[in-house]
């Protein structure tokens, strides 16, 4: 596997390749599941466990391959005795796969004689590698959920490897070990936390993926200023981690027809031809909707596209045309689809800049995007 990645440039520092070549992944996954090549009656993911004792070779070479491995469905820990089959559910713990988990903390400028916070420890493997470059004493790993701690302990112990482990939410970081040199979270926020700002020394860097409810992931370092404000860029590539958990989407979504604002609306269409929305995950932060619209929560029912503003309550709807666009209504104190067509006109505007021209900068009275051709876009305070 250390091989196939420096193939692929994804292990072009020999230090992390040395790590990936003596952290064996293997004991970091008892049992995961796969996708089965169909779905189930009901259109669900049908998704098969695997083990050493189910199936050892597929087991062994999934493990060795550049892939995440789902662990948890639903916040449910398994039993890898005797597993079983599952259709549906929102994963909510994996091992992510080995390049991106070594891209993170080569991103992350992470190196010797620097402390470290891992926000997210899932299986274990990736704090391993962090202890293999940096020594134990140097790395702290936060999981929220106790069942998964207790699970990835196991590994690194009996590989000899001593980190810092705790229960905590990495919403509030891990006052007890601050300050660090660096955070690096496996895990997506819709915004910042002030926490890991106040625990990161002037000078440290925080990297982390900034998610929202309408699925625009992108990537950003951080470096944090001796008054705890921080600026940073985002980080080219596609990227997407599970949203902490305990910033996941609210209940707010319309399940069986658009929310009573919106229905009595006047309708109009829209200004911007073909799909309503950027495709799901773009990295692109200003093609992505959720900066004009931060509190907004997304749901298709049919070919219908509704909006919701969980805060204000705003609601719009998008419904096909008999012309091939989109017809939509808006109600509430806020015009959702004209924000989000004002932001994605902008960035037209601007030829479509990629992530890495846009700046993050994070203070006290909020966070905003800037770029120098397009206005402040506001994000979600925390």
């Amino acid at each position: 596997m250390a091989g196939s990645l420096a193939e692929d440039g994804a292990l072009a520092d020999p230090a992390w390749r040395a790590a990936v070549e003596r952290v064996p992944r293997h004991r970091f996954v008892p049992g995961f599941y796969l996708p089965a090549d169909e779905r189930d009656g009901l259109g669900l993911t049908v998704w098969e466990p695997v083990t050493s004792e189910l199936d050892y070779g597929r087991w062994l070479a999934a493990t060795y391959t550049d892939t995440t491995l789902i662990t948890q469905f639903d916040g449910d820990e398994p039993d890898w005795k005797q597993p079983s089959t599952r259709h549906g559910g929102a994963p909510t713990s994996s091992s992510t796969l080995p390049s991106l988990v070594v891209r993170m903390w080569a991103d992350a400028d992470v190196r010797e004689g620097q402390r470290v916070l891992e926000i997210g420890t899932g299986t274990g493997y990736s704090t391993a590698l962090a202890c293999e470059r940096l020594g134990s004493a140097a790395v702290t790993s936060i999981e929220v959920d106790p069942h998964r701690l207790a699970q990835a302990a196991d590994a690194p112990l009996r590989l000899g490897y001593t980190p810092t482990l705790a229960v905590a939410d990495g919403l509030h970081g891990y006052w007890p070990k601050a300050k660090f040199d660096r955070i690096v979270a496996a895990c997506s926020f819709r915004a910042v936390p002030p926490a890991l700002l106040a625990q990161t020394r002037p000078g440290g860097k925080i990297l982390l993926t900034l998610s929202g409810w309408l699925y625009g992931y992108a990537r950003v370092l951080l470096t944090v200023s001796p008054d705890r404000t921080a600026e940073g860029q985002f980080l080219d590539g596609t990227v997407s981690f599970m949203s902490a958990r305990t910033r996941r989407p609210c209940s707010a979504t319309p399940t069986t027809g658009p929310p009573e604002p919106a229905t009595t609306a006047a309708s109009r269409g829209t200004r911007r031809p073909g799909s309503p929305l950027p495709p799901k995950r773009r990295s692109t932060c200003g093609s992505s909707p959720q900066s004009a619209v931060p509190d907004a929560q997304m749901t298709t029912v049919g070919e219908v596209v509704h909006l919701v503003d969980v805060v204000t309550g705003s609601a719009a709807t998008l419904t096909p045309d008999d012309i091939g666009g989109w017809a939509v209504r808006e109600g509430g104190p806020l015009k959702l689809w004209e924000r989000i067509e004002h932001v994605l006109g902008a960035y037209d505007a601007a030829g479509r800049p990629g992530p890495e021209s846009f700046t993050l900068h994070v203070y006290d009275s909020g966070q905003h995007l800037r770029h120098p051709q397009m206005p402040g876009l506001p994000l979600p305070r925390p």
